[in-house]
């Protein structure tokens, strides 16, 4: 249900705390957890609740470990998100199961819709205490004297614009995000490979958990989500994938996995098939005087790593704790350092210039770069004292 009344429908209050850009998985969790800890939220976003996005939203254990933590998985598992018991990784020769083992608060892992998953952290946010309205676009920051961000200014749709003063400006607006934009972030460092990628979701196709393939020059993935369906995409070369369509979709569905080809094929698809037509990776300075980063505003790694949402839930979780500590300084630090390793994978991965043997050994040392993320507890903004 939509918990937010628009902006026009009644005042604004003219200062906040933290103003959050961007209404998706990162900002709306970070909005949560800052006003858990009791700061003035206000999050703007341009767009409408519940609206889709470009997504493979699998979710790995650090994710939904945090989501457990901070009492949204409930929400998820009521709107019939599925829970994933085992992970398989297929190669040319044969196939690796892992299952799932209980630990940090996860008994399964999964993959809900954007449509489930977005709306989920913006009622949570909300009901933190967070303000969030929806039909607003940043087109300035306001700098002080000093040379610090002390607000934003937005151009409604509806209303007219606004200018709120915040003590810090958050942007969680993606990978072309306006606070990055406007504050002269700079990218510190960017991958030198991309991949593009093919996507659809289809009915009708059996999965045994989460399901990659990988062969020389293709990769493919079956991900089960709401609604009984499955998620399949499938990539290569930004060359190779085009424009992609229904027809790039199944020649790579078969070069990557034919027993993939054929469950996809008995399946039915349902709506568009979309394409990803390919973006290197990044990392781009997380903070300044009065702003920060967080999502794919600040770090963004090739999709093949599935663990874009994942890493935006952490990102969240360490920027709100180093906000409430006061010491945002050290959130670039260590967001990079949990970042770059697998930043750096995904980039060889990315490349499709791997054997069959080298991309087993990448697999697994993404596996573990995702596996020491989740040992490592991060402060919690929610049990941190305000300074």
């Amino acid at each position: 249900m939509a918990v937010n009344l628009p902006l026009y429908s009644r005042p604004l209050y003219s200062a906040y705390d933290v103003v959050v850009v961007g209404a998706r998985a990162a900002g709306a969790s970070t909005a949560m957890l800052l006003a858990r800890a009791g700061l003035s939220v206000l999050v703007l976003d341009r767009g409408r609740y519940g609206l889709d996005t470009l997504s493979t939203h699998a979710l790995m254990r650090g994710g939904v470990a945090r989501l457990a933590r901070w009492g949204v998985l409930p929400a998820l598992r009521a709107a019939g998100t599925p829970p994933i018991s085992s992970v398989t990784f297929h190669y040319e020769a044969d196939a690796v199961s892992v299952d799932v083992r209980p630990g940090d608060g996860v008994d399964a892992l999964c993959a809900p819709r954007r449509t489930v998953l977005d709306p989920a952290l913006v009622d949570a946010a909300v009901r933190s205490g967070a303000e969030v309205r929806y039909g607003f676009e940043v087109t300035a920051l306001d700098i002080d004297v000093e040379g610090r961000v002390a607000g934003v200014r937005a151009r409604s749709r509806r209303g007219p614009d606004v200018a709120v003063r915040a003590g810090l400006v958050i942007g969680a607006d993606g990978v072309r995000s306006a606070v990055a934009r406007l504050a002269g972030s700079v990218v510190r460092h960017r991958a030198r490979n991309t991949g593009a990628y093919v996507y659809g979701y289809w009915s009708g196709v059996t999965t045994r958990g989460y399901e990659w393939a990988y062969r020389p020059s293709a990769a493919a993935g079956l991900i089960p989500t709401n609604d009984g369906r499955v998620c399949v995409f499938a990539g290569s070369s930004p060359a190779r994938v085009g424009r992609g369509g229904r027809e790039v979709i199944g020649a790579l569905l078969a070069e990557a996995s034919p027993g993939f080809a054929a469950r996809v094929a008995a399946g039915t698809v349902h709506g568009v098939v979309r394409t990803f037509t390919g973006r290197p990776g990044h990392l781009r300075q997380a903070c300044g005087p009065g702003w920060a980063l967080v999502g794919d505003a600040g770090s963004w790694k090739d999709p093949i790593s599935s663990s874009g949402l994942s890493d935006a839930l952490r990102d969240a979780e360490l920027l709100a704790g180093a906000v409430v500590a006061d010491a945002l300084g050290d959130f670039e630090a260590e967001r990079d350092r949990r970042t770059r390793p697998l930043l750096d994978l995904a980039d060889r991965v990315a490349g499709y210039r791997w054997d069959a043997t080298e991309i087993r050994a990448l697999v697994r040392a993404m596996s573990d770069a995702m596996r020491d993320d989740v040992s490592e507890r991060p402060r919690s903004p929610e049990n941190a004292v305000r300074r």
